[in-house]
């Protein structure tokens, strides 16, 4: 059994959006406890909420958003000024902590904690959670001592330091435990007063926090005049859009339920047959844990478009098919609803070759990899 013995404080910075955030949370989780001590430095976009999540550890806090674009000088003079600020106020609260190590999980908001830990000295790390390699972690790479990666990189020959496939940390409140279809339904059923069958045919949907138009309205208005009743929906509408989501199903003849989001995601994940999703790092990485065929549907505006990148991974696993979000029209949604209709099993095979792929333990792999290598 592999024991941390050398790493006992480190350093996260891990800002941006929540396919940094997170990953990062769950390392900071598997890490922390005993004497072992965990630093969050967080920036970019939702700090507040990030440090309410992240409460129990020690926070520190930058000001300094996402790289701007090099059209607006403005904005560029505050990425500046926010990166001075932030490398100071990184150098203060490592000198304080004293880490063994500094973990980046990528994005241009962790840039003033990577300057201090240059500065000091302090070991850097790096985790990249897509197939791409983001632009921040290849500038950092020429620092770093290694970078963990979530998916074999399409584009490895930018990156500077050595790199291992770990996988993608996923979140502690995921169950990874396989159970019966029959079990999930059972327990969805008793929560939320519903009369789910175990041998329908059961559709995931969801599209990310913040929902989206593909599918909270054409998948719900396809599906309601395809006619057919052979089958049952769960969806996941992102926070804001619910009223109107449940509104639109308030005439369907088949089973579904629509909520804005679950805290028993493994829940959903178990009773599905198949999913309709984006194809963000951590879900590609909660599809191959639960062995669930996807129909991926990647964010057209993701930054160099990586989501795609990560789509093509999946579709290497045999456990996916890809769709242009601007090609999801009524028609080309009801003949993918008539086609898994048409053999619910044989996807449900197909998605089961994704479990190959799993990394269930990459939040303890990447602490690993930092503990060798310091």
């Amino acid at each position: 059994m592999r024991k941390i013995t050398k790493l006992k404080n480190l350093a996260i910075t891990c800002g941006g959006t929540g396919g940094h955030f997170f990953p990062g949370l769950t390392i900071a989780r598997e890490f922390s406890g005993g004497y072992n001590k965990v630093l969050m430095i967080l920036g970019g976009k939702n700090i507040e909420s990030q440090a309410e999540t992240a409460e129990g550890f020690s926070l520190n806090v930058s000001k300094l958003k996402p790289m701007p674009a090099p059209s607006g000088i403005f904005s560029f003079i505050r990425f500046i000024y926010g990166s001075i600020w932030g490398t100071f106020a990184s150098i203060k609260a490592m000198r304080e902590f004293r880490p063994d190590a500094l973990l980046a999980m990528g994005s241009f908001a962790s840039l003033p904690p990577v300057l201090a830990a240059k500065i000091l000295g302090i070991p850097i790390f790096l985790h990249d959670g897509n197939a791409k390699i983001g632009r921040a972690n290849r500038y950092f790479s020429n620092w770093a001592r290694l970078m963990g990666m979530a998916y074999p990189p399409i584009n490895a020959a930018k990156v500077k330091c050595p790199y291992e496939c770990i996988g993608m940390p996923i979140r502690p409140e995921l169950d990874y435990q396989p159970i019966e279809k029959a079990k999930a339904i059972e327990k969805i059923n008793k929560l939320f007063e519903l009369d789910f069958k175990a041998d329908l045919p059961t559709l995931l949907i969801f599209g990310g926090s913040q929902g989206a138009q593909i599918f909270n309205e054409t998948f719900p208005e396809m599906m309601l005049n395809s006619g057919r009743t052979d089958f049952q929906v769960l969806h996941l509408t992102g926070e804001g859009k619910f009223e109107e989501v449940k509104a639109a199903y308030k005439d369907a003849k088949f089973p579904y339920l629509c909520l804005p989001g679950t805290s028993g995601m493994h829940w959903f994940y178990q009773a599905a047959d198949a999913v309709v999703c984006r194809s963000g790092g951590s879900t590609i990485a909660e599809l191959c844990i639960f062995g669930k065929f996807a129909f991926l549907i990647p964010y057209p505006f993701a930054a160099e478009s990586h989501q795609d990148d990560n789509a093509f991974f999946m579709v290497g696993t045999g456990a996916a098919e890809i769709f242009d979000n601007s090609e999801c029209s009524l028609e080309k949604t009801n003949e993918l609803l008539n086609r898994w209709l048409a053999d619910p099993a044989g996807f449900i095979e197909r998605g089961k070759q994704a479990t190959e792929y799993a990394k269930p333990d990459a939040a303890k792999d990447m602490l690993w990899l930092i503990e060798r290598m310091i």
